[in-house]
């Protein structure tokens, strides 16, 4: 038993530090890409940092989500949290599932690039959104009363480039439309629909996502306009821009450990050089069509060669069937 353990544990090892070296070299290649994405995260938190200070404490606006579901009530306001926080925990652990496990459909690098792009783009709408209008908060501590709803001007500019985490990102105010809760869950289950293998995991995410909505309505934490926003938001901004880049190659027959890009001399890919060479030869066919000519030069003297040769039989056939004296 042992030396089974033994030997598996080898296995294993070796099968993770091939993963590894694969991953690494993706990074070096996509890193830019990757820290744009992560830097873009502390923007947002920023964002959110900065319109705590002109939030504005308020009665509670008419909500239809509000009259509908019964309020959880401060004390359970964790409950919305525990589930989101096993959404993403799920998610970053199916990530890395390659590095593991022998079935593998995708790159951890190259699908947290396209994880990236997707909550950029979403969460920039999102700051548009939310410094447009500031509506107020109907989270407990954001109401008229308490000492957090408003925050007294900074005193210095390192106390906002701070954001006071991770205690003012789960305290603040004033960022509502659209949620981030529902950006990050719409995103992980968007890209686990996709890529993921298990049908019946798909569908208990797609729950997980009802109900983690269904939770920050009855939490407070948000308005129903909010959570509402976000789900044909977000999933607007995955599918173009999911169409927009490149689709991940496909591992699951097992061909190549690295996407193939086959280059030249000159660093170029066997795809740009095919498109090359077709624009090159759509512009020889224009030039060709240009100047009246839709053959090539010898193919045009053979047929020249063949119109003289049959005008001179043409001649010789009238000149003898012409009278002598006429």
């Amino acid at each position: 038993m042992a030396v089974y353990i033994a030997r598996e544990a080898t296995k294993l090892w070796r099968k993770v530090c091939a993963e590894i070296a694969v991953e690494l070299q993706l990074l070096f290649e996509k890193w830019r890409l990757l820290l744009a994405g992560l830097v873009f995260q502390y923007i947002h938190g920023l964002a959110a940092r900065g319109v705590h200070y002109l939030h504005r404490p308020g009665p509670l606006l008419q909500d239809l989500g509000f009259m509908a579901l019964p309020e959880l009530g401060q004390d359970k306001g964790y409950v919305s949290e525990s589930v989101f926080t096993f959404i993403f925990i799920s998610f970053l652990l199916w990530s890395f599932h390659p590095f593991i496990y022998h079935s593998k459909r995708f790159y951890t690098v190259l699908l947290w690039r396209r994880v990236l792009a997707f909550l950029v783009a979403s969460q920039f709408l999102r700051i548009i959104t939310f410094y447009s209008t500031q509506l107020p908060g109907p989270n407990y501590h954001c109401r008229e009363g308490s000492k957090m709803a408003t925050l007294p001007p900074p005193h210095n500019v390192l106390e906002v480039l701070l954001i006071n985490f991770p205690r003012g990102v789960l305290f603040g105010c004033g960022d509502l439309i659209f949620s981030s809760h529902m950006i990050f869950t719409l995103v992980f289950v968007r890209t686990y629909h996709k890529y993921g293998s298990k049908r019946l995991i798909k569908i208990l995410a797609w729950l997980m996502a009802i109900i983690q909505s269904l939770l920050i309505i009855a939490s407070r934490k948000h308005y129903s306009v909010d959570v509402v926003v976000a789900w044909y938001t977000v999933n607007l901004v995955v599918f173009f821009i999911d169409n927009k880049l490149p689709e991940m190659p496909d591992r699951t027959n097992g061909s190549s450990l690295l996407p193939v890009t086959v280059k030249d001399k000159d660093g170029r890919t066997k795809e740009e050089l095919h498109k090359l060479e077709k624009d090159c030869k759509m512009k020889e066919e224009f030039h060709k069509l240009l100047n009246g000519n839709t053959v090539d030069s010898t193919d045009r003297r053979q047929r020249v060669q063949m119109n003289g040769k049959h005008g001179e039989d043409i001649n010789h056939t009238l000149s003898d069937a012409t009278p002598n004296g006429t």
